[in-house]
């Protein structure tokens, strides 16, 4: 029998300990009281002791006994103490915070279901263009931002944000950077880029880091901090100026092809060669690339000895080799499936 007792009260333990307990008991006492005393059913009890906590007196439920009246009174002294204990608890969630962290909770159980997405730390000026062009590939993006500003005006164009301090490793195990396809360090400064790549490497060995950097020393130092890829805007931006000035039509190519049916799309292969059996060691030409994928092109093929601009049929391809091909949606889909178990990831370099 005491154990009984015991296990009934650990079941109630987490509804008495609420706030809310009190003006439940108040609640049923009365309509126990109104089911006594005046024999109503309880509907009638319930709905009873409803007007009579809410002091709206609507007439239609009076109690017709003194023992009624007094079940009445009982209501209302017990009532004005027990409903101000409830507002005053629910004013004290809103100022300690609770229901931004209700909100929070929710939102960090969406993005624990996110999987193959784009992490960009900061949505500044050029985190907005890198935004920009991820949202126009269809890609799931997160954005980490420690600015209200900032994080405000990524919600206003109905992205994803994880309001917090992208260096922090809690941070990006909130965001993900497990399951993320890839990591976009583009913070305002080299100190904190750099910090997100070495926690983001330190957390995950997979995960692909392409950091922004402001200066070659802050590149060589973001390299040696595990960062896939660097790039300097201003650097960057003047070679391209420069090119354009020599070779427009060469350096505007991808954006050419922009409004056409054609797409370059990067192929990586696995780097197990066991799983690149059909694959290992053949040539374009013993492949039959062309005919097999309807005309899908082989720009490039990059190595760890190097890159293949413009390979030739007798060029073989090997485990962990990165393909860069050129084809329709069609031709794309057709390389995909040629290159079958051989296939890590394959991505969209421009649509």
């Amino acid at each position: 029998m005491r154990r009984r007792i015991r296990r009934w009260r650990k079941r109630l333990r987490p509804l008495t300990s609420t706030p809310l307990f009190p003006l439940l008991s108040v609640f049923t006492a009365g309509a126990i009281g109104y089911r006594w005393t005046e024999n109503w059913d309880w509907g009638d009890c319930f709905w009873g002791v409803l007007v009579t906590l809410t002091t709206v007196g609507y007439g239609d439920q009076v109690p017709n006994t003194d023992a009624g009246r007094w079940v009445t009174a009982a209501i209302l002294v017990g009532g004005l103490v027990v409903v101000q204990q409830t507002l005053q608890w629910m004013l004290s969630l809103q100022e300690t915070g609770y229901f931004q962290l209700r909100r929070r909770q929710r939102q960090l159980r969406e993005i624990q279901r996110m999987r193959q997405h784009v992490i960009l730390c900061g949505y500044g000026r050029i985190g907005r263009e890198i935004a920009d062009q991820l949202i126009a590939e269809g890609v799931r993006l997160l954005v980490i931002e420690n600015s209200p500003e900032d994080a405000r005006a990524a919600r206003e164009r109905q992205l994803e944000v994880l309001e917090g301090d992208a260096t922090l490793d809690e941070t990006l195990q909130e965001a993900g950077v497990f399951d993320c396809r890839a990591l976009v360090a583009a913070l305002p400064n080299n100190a904190a880029n750099l910090y997100v790549v070495l926690s983001a490497r330190g957390l995950s060995s997979g995960c692909r880091l392409i950091a922004r950097a402001d200066s070659k020393e802050a590149e060589r130092k973001l390299r040696l901090a595990g960062a896939d890829a660097v790039v300097s805007p201003y650097i960057s931006g003047g070679r391209q100026m420069a090119a354009i000035a020599l070779r427009p039509l060469a350096i505007n190519f991808l954006d050419l092809l922009a409004g056409s049916n054609c797409e370059v799309e990067e192929f990586q292969l696995r780097s197990d060669a066991a799983r690149c059996a059909a694959i290992d060691g053949r040539s374009l030409t013993e492949l039959d690339l062309g005919r097999r994928t309807d005309g899908a092109l082989v720009l490039a093929i990059q190595s760890r000895s190097g890159l293949i601009a413009n390979p030739n049929g007798s060029t073989q391809l090997q485990a962990g080799q990165r393909l860069i091909v050129m084809g329709s949606p069609s031709q794309l889909q057709a390389m995909e499936r040629l290159l079958g178990e051989a296939l890590e990831d394959a991505s969209v370099l421009k649509a």
